[in-house]
């Protein structure tokens, strides 16, 4: 999938699920449940023990029927390695224009992470295709998401931190192209209860949301 048709495919989605488990197993078994629940993105971290295996699973299984994104990428060879598994976008934590470049190269979209007004339009200027406005929750939520929106409209914004349920309307009503959920929507303790299929209602109820917000 082309770049383009992928960023404006995760806008249309408005949620991209952020997979942060203890083992391969778990993230499989996760993303697996999220796409049931008919979230046909997510994000696995690579924070994740046999991250990259996760990935390759996943790519197997789902092939061109997910959007499937590496997390926490640091580097440009992070990057790449985690593109030949399988993922088809980055996100960072932070702006690291090698990364973008990387991602580019290839064709992949990026998210890296800023904060600031400054940093925001450093990573756009940089390329970004959208910017990870991260950790959004500590900083207002979604009012600081429509003060950011304010002098920089052309930016497309995908909010992390505090995004949950309740707000995740908020966030895309101020602006939000798509919001990142974490444990919000994927949580260590239905992972050990072994209940994945918590994770298809979750998936259901924030699709709805994002109609709801959206309508």
């Amino acid at each position: 999938m082309k770049r383009s048709e992928l960023v404006r495919r995760i806008a249309e989605i408005g949620i991209v699920p952020i997979v942060r488990v203890n083992s391969a197993e778990a993230a499989v078994r996760s993303v697996e449940a999220i796409v049931e629940g008919g979230i046909p993105c997510a994000e696995i971290t690579m924070t994740v023990p046999g991250a990259l295996r996760a990935l390759e699973a996943v790519a197997a299984k789902f092939g061109d029927k997910i959007i499937l994104g590496a997390g926490t990428v640091l580097d440009p060879e992070t990057a790449r390695i985690s593109m030949l598994s399988g993922a088809e976008f980055f996100v960072t934590p932070a702006l690291r224009v090698s990364t973008i470049e990387m991602a580019h190269r290839y064709d992949k979209a990026i998210m890296p992470g800023a904060l600031t007004p400054t940093e925001v339009l450093t990573a756009w200027e940089a390329g970004a295709d959208v910017v990870k406005v991260f950790p959004c929750g500590n900083m207002g939520g979604a009012k600081y998401i429509k003060a950011l929106k304010g002098p920089l409209p052309q930016v497309e914004m995908a909010p992390t931190g505090g995004v949950n349920l309740d707000t995740i309307g908020d966030f895309l009503k101020a602006g939000a192209c798509a919001a990142g959920v974490g444990s919000e929507l994927v949580d260590a303790a239905t992972i050990k209860a072994g209940t994945y299929e918590v994770f298809v209602e979750r998936a259901k109820q924030y699709l709805a949301a994002v109609k709801a917000a959206r309508a």
